[in-house]
């Protein structure tokens, strides 16, 4: 008997360039939306607001334990700050009459400035009373900083820290008494910094070299301000002792030196020894590994509105964290194999490897299997293939650094979200505790 062509069952949820994606629990869907997330700012296939209310909805729908922790992993780990700030206000509602609330702000709230950042968000769509938990929890932040953090962010934003004050009602230690007294007062003098000694007048290059010597410009602000240090004529030893001193770099995401370079290019050698530096910093991986680094044209997209950085230099800089013997690929519509330069020119060789189009993961899969044999494959990607993948081939991980609703690596895959290094040392942290209880 001749059998009826039955059409062919389609996947239930796809990416955005139509392939087949994979359920995945609400807690992954949350991971997924936060940890690649810079709040507000538009993704290539979706906006800012869409990703916030998605994150919103997921986190309200949690139990309050499992949003503090991802509120925490993602500030600490991810050297994210305003996505943490949306699951505390989440938080505020979900964990109401519970102590988990007060106990999560001070994890969370590491800068002075997040204090009235939070406020801020919190009163997004209209002043409302603060909560309980939430006035306990800021209160208790503020024994995080010390007189020059809370000096330095006294004035700054629609919230100001003695806003803050009046509100919670800090509690200081004996000898922090006078220096609430002032922050209330509005008496505080401001801290010793850039921005501060700038805006008075104050010569810039004086200030920067003065700053300087005396180790007090972190490094995240001495990267963003190469190329104004250059321009105003600061002593180029100096800012190359300071890059090479690393003080402060272990908060500093690793595509902050690709922009850096882009910024002020005669600073290649130094920042690249600082790169590398920051790569010694984590573990070794045994064996081979196989990077695989995603450049289609989504990949273009800007990290922010404010920005030139895309999610193609977060990924091309996280590939060379991967620490061990290595062999390095790129994939669009192909796969171009790239040489496996340490620091800075890794991170071009991959960029510049092939033209950005198409999303073409699982054909890059089919072809690096049939090429070359490894222990692990660590995949760098937005997820948004236009085809089916195939499962790892022997330790897989896929690593993920957008904020798309739907993705592909779930199931055989070990799926990570961010962009942050600690992603490479959270594959090398897996491996050796499987490796214990092997041994168990």
């Amino acid at each position: 008997m001749a059998s009826v062509n039955v059409p062919e069952r389609k996947p239930s949820i796809l990416t955005h360039e139509g392939g087949p994606a994979v359920h995945i629990m609400p807690e992954q869907q949350l991971r997924r939306s936060v940890m690649s997330c810079l709040l507000w700012e538009k993704e290539f296939y979706e906006d800012g607001i869409s990703i916030a209310a998605r994150i919103d909805g997921l986190a309200s729908a949690l139990p309050p334990a499992t949003v503090a922790a991802l509120a925490i992993e993602a500030r600490r780990e991810m050297h994210l700050r305003h996505v943490p700030l949306l699951l505390l206000n989440v938080l505020t509602r979900t964990g109401k009459g519970s102590r988990i609330v007060a106990d999560t702000f001070p994890e969370v709230i590491r800068r002075a400035d997040e204090l009235g950042e939070f406020l801020a968000l919190y009163w997004k769509d209209g002043k409302h009373p603060l909560s309980a938990g939430a006035k306990r929890g800021l209160a208790r932040a503020f024994a995080n900083f010390d007189e020059y953090q809370m000096t330095k962010y006294k004035g700054d934003g629609k919230v100001r820290l003695r806003d803050v004050m009046f509100l919670t009602h800090p509690k200081p230690s004996e000898d922090r008494t006078a220096l609430y007294k002032a922050l209330a007062d509005d008496t505080a003098k401001s801290a010793d910094t850039w921005e501060v000694a700038l805006s008075s007048g104050a010569n810039k290059k004086e200030t920067f070299e003065r700053l300087l010597r005396e180790g007090n410009l972190g490094y995240l602000a001495l990267l963003r301000n190469l190329k104004g240090m250059t321009v105003a004529g600061v002593d180029e030893a100096l800012i190359t002792a300071a890059l090479i001193a690393h003080k402060g770099a272990q908060n500093v995401l690793p595509f902050r030196y690709v922009a850096a370079l882009r910024a002020a290019p005669q600073f290649a050698g130094p920042l690249n020894d600082a790169l590398c530096l920051s790569v010694e910093q984590l573990p070794l991986l045994p064996g081979k590994t196989v990077v695989l680094v995603d450049v289609s044209g989504s990949m273009d997209a800007l990290l922010s509105g404010k920005s030139d950085m895309t999610r193609m230099d977060a990924a091309c800089a996280l590939a060379v964290f991967a620490r061990g013997a290595k062999r390095v690929f790129s994939f669009s519509e192909g796969l171009v194999e790239v040489p496996a330069y340490p620091g800075l020119a890794g991170i071009d060789a991959i960029r510049n490897s092939q033209p950005h189009h198409a999303t073409f993961l699982g054909r890059a899969l089919g072809e690096l299997y049939d090429l070359t044999g490894f222990d692990r494959i660590i995949v760098i990607t937005d997820e948004q293939s236009h085809d089916a993948i195939l499962a790892p081939k022997g330790k897989g991980y896929m690593i993920n650094v957008a904020s798309s609703r739907n993705g592909v690596g779930y199931g055989p895959w070990t799926h990570i979200d961010g962009f942050s290094e600690n992603v490479m040392r959270f594959v090398s942290e897996l491996e050796a505790n499987q490796g214990r209880l092997r041994d168990v």
